[in-house]
């Protein structure tokens, strides 16, 4: 799947949420979580590539639904500003 600028921006941005699962980015862009990892290797320098990879592999697993606790709920904060081009956007 050939994704634009924006896409991979947002794939990013929810590759790095905490509490957003991967089947939430496959459900909304049809990438599997194997296709995320890649597109991460591909985008990232390769120390945020694996302090990223380190963070999802921690612990227990927040990135999958199935695996997640209950008593996490997805919600948007009102600070939570768009990332574009990986760098914060300042408004």
């Amino acid at each position: 799947m050939k994704l634009s600028e924006v896409e991979k921006d947002r794939v990013i941005q929810m590759a790095w949420e905490d509490r957003t699962p991967f089947e939430a980015i496959d459900y909304q862009f049809g990438l599997k979580e194997a296709d995320v990892i890649k597109l991460m290797r591909a985008t990232l320098k390769e120390s945020s590539f694996k302090l990223w990879r380190k963070r999802v592999n921690s612990g227990p697993s927040q990135k999958h639904l199935h695996k997640r606790s209950s008593d996490i709920k997805r919600f948007k904060c009102s600070r939570q500003r768009p990332i574009s081009m990986n760098k914060i956007a300042k408004r």
